[in-house]
């Protein structure tokens, strides 16, 4: 018996461990993990490309069929073992428990370069402290005089130098009413100056990922600030950072509705939302549409990464894991949507603003939150307060999910050397973050955008997809659909709704549109990309490497296993798919009869009375 069953046999489990101190810290926790950056600058961009509203109709299919299911998978078995990423699968299907190791690779992928992005947001909450917004006008040292332009119009094809209006000097405000704006020849290549401070003066990009150039060391500065918060945040455990989320966590809902309120009162805001909203059915024939709400839901609600395990494994044994599931993952949803408004409201001023058509403005990712939106602030009246107002915002709902990302690793960790580690997590947390802050040094430099592109493209990608089939395989066939469905009763005290579909989603519906969803991606894979250009070859091959680090030990693992065992191969295949019979949950008491017996001495303690 492990030492971590010595310590439960001895009682001292709960306190050795942990446990939330309220339910609020864990339902807090798990709604600040699922919602991150993707839901305000992905999931508007994708809903618009991909048919509009009728966009809604994939995106909640998927999210029944797939997000659910293998959301409240997740919480159930971590709940239900009381372990960490590592330990889970040990008790559950020892033969694959690479894919614990798996989610340990995927989760310090992903914080790496998660922590950059909140490192760009601290650096421009800073620069939003000037007057006016750098980005605000042309005319600073790093633009590029010939093409920066604030805002533009291209010329007729009869004009003639006589016609021309003179360019407009002055930023326009969302009152103004600027008529002489700069006429563009036809073809003629224009940059914004929000465009430009980010390229050549907050990166200072180089031409490719292969020119690293120098680290830009106010970048530096402000990854080494996000690494000290989130060290503070969670050096005490869950005990630190489910306190913090109670702020970091709503907040960002807050500043949705603020931003949202200001956003209606902007000219232009309704071709943008109706540019949001419009559906076009056709897009419902498109595979890509399809496959493209899969990925957006599978990712949107964190599951793969073993964040919701860990959160899960620090519950009460008795708690109610059906309902957190479809609560938090209702209102992740959710919040992608509301989210849509805020952001395709501000995206029609910009576009009217700017005399362009409302697709040529709206962009994904990085280009949205670090260009687009800023450019749009910018011409908002008391502009630095929103700026600072919208990049706050960005870095708690990324600080939520890298929380998340770093209790996995430390639980997993302290999980497989209970006795010598689970006194020194701040130990732990301090050796984490500094390694990880290193590995992010290659992510400010000059070239360190295209490194968080191709990061993003392959640690978070394909990789993640297979993990996910695999985790479906050893909970849907190797403990059996039908075992944690057992289990899940035994916990919440009755067959939760539907009983029957969620197992046949974890045997079947879920793991079948996984598989389906990584075939086509991989028939349909593009090699990445950034600003448009495709990065070479070798890039391309790095990306796929580190997609392969997290894949490769589901088949590692069960190798050495089967090598390393004791008895026949049959034995040992035996021994290595069989469930352990003394994980947590099997020697509780059911929620029936540990009601009955909390009853009973309620009774006995009003008769000593």
């Amino acid at each position: 018996m492990s030492e971590k069953k010595h310590i439960e046999d001895n009682g001292e489990e709960e306190t050795e461990r942990g446990h939330w101190g309220h339910k609020m810290d864990f339902l807090l926790s798990c709604i600040g993990y699922a919602v991150g950056l993707g839901n305000v600058w992905r999931f508007p961009y994708l809903c618009a490309e991909s048919g509009g509203g009728a966009f809604l109709i994939p995106y909640g299919t998927m999210l029944i069929l797939v997000g659910i299911p293998i959301f409240f998978m997740e919480l159930s078995i971590g709940q239900y073992t009381q372990e960490g990423p590592l330990k889970v699968w040990e008790n559950l299907f020892p033969l694959l428990k690479g894919v614990g190791y798996a989610m340990l690779v995927c989760s310090f992928g992903v914080g790496i370069y998660y922590n950059i992005i909140i490192a760009w947001c601290y650096y421009f909450v800073f620069a939003s402290m000037q007057n006016p917004l750098p980005w605000a006008q042309c005319g600073h040292s790093w633009n590029n005089n010939k093409t920066c332009h604030v805002l533009v119009t291209r010329c007729p094809a009869n004009a003639t130098n006589s016609t021309l209006p003179p360019p407009t000097t002055m930023m326009p405000t969302a009152t103004s009413n600027v008529t002489n704006v700069a006429c563009i020849p036809l073809n003629a290549t224009v940059t914004s100056p929000s465009e430009e401070y980010w390229n050549r003066e907050v990166l200072k990009i180089s031409s490719g990922i292969g020119e690293a150039g120098e680290i830009r060391w106010h970048l530096a500065l402000c990854l080494l600030l996000a690494w000290i918060v989130i060290y503070f945040c969670i050096f005490k455990g869950i005990k630190s950072s489910g306190k913090v989320v109670y702020f970091s966590a709503t907040f960002p809902y807050i500043v949705l509705v603020i931003l949202l309120i200001r956003g209606v009162t902007l000219p232009g805001h309704l071709e943008g939302i109706e540019f949001y909203l419009t559906p076009r059915w056709e897009k419902l024939a498109d595979a890509n549409v399809w496959a493209s709400a899969t990925t957006q839901i599978f990712f949107s609600l964190s599951v793969g990464f073993g964040g919701l395990i860990t959160m899960a494994s620090y519950n009460q044994f008795y708690n109610n894991c059906f309902r957190d599931s479809l609560m938090v993952s209702l209102i992740n949803c959710g919040t992608s949507f509301f989210a849509g408004f805020v952001i395709f409201s501000v995206v029609g001023f910009m576009a009217k603003t700017s005399g362009r058509p409302v697709d040529k403005v709206a962009d994904q990712g990085v280009s949205l939150a670090f260009i687009v939106y800023p450019a749009a602030v910018a011409q908002m009246p008391v502009s630095q307060l929103w700026s600072i107002i919208f990049f706050f915002m960005l870095i708690t709902l990324g600080m939520d999910s890298q929380f998340a990302f770093m209790e996995t690793i430390i639980t997993a960790a302290v999980d497989e050397y209970p006795a010598v580690l689970r006194s020194k997590k701040w130990l732990i947390s301090l050796i984490g973050c500094s390694c990880m802050y290193l590995f992010g040094l290659p992510c400010v430099t000059q070239a360190g955008a295209y490194v968080v592109q191709l990061l993003d493209d392959h640690v978070a990608g394909i990789s993640l997809l297979i993990l996910c089939i695999f985790e479906c395989i050893a909970v849907g066939w190797g403990y059996g659909a039908f075992r944690l469905a057992k289990d899940i009763e035994k916990m919440i005290g009755y067959k939760p709704f539907l009983y029957y579909w969620w197992i046949i989603c974890w045997k079947f519906i879920s793991l079948g549109t996984l598989l389906f969803v990584t075939v086509f991606k991989i028939v349909g894979y593009k090699p990445s990309s950034y600003g448009g250009k495709a990065m070479p070859a070798w890039a391309d091959g790095v990306g796929w490497f580190t997609a392969c680090c997290s894949m490769v030990f589901i088949p590692g693992i069960a190798i050495f296993k089967l090598f390393t065992a004791n008895g026949s191969w049959s034995e040992r295949f035996r021994e290595l798919t069989t469930p352990r019979e003394d994980k947590y949950g099997d020697m509780q008491m059911s929620y029936i009869e540990y009601k009955i017996r909390k009853h009973e001495k309620g009774g006995l303690a009003e008769e000593n009375v």
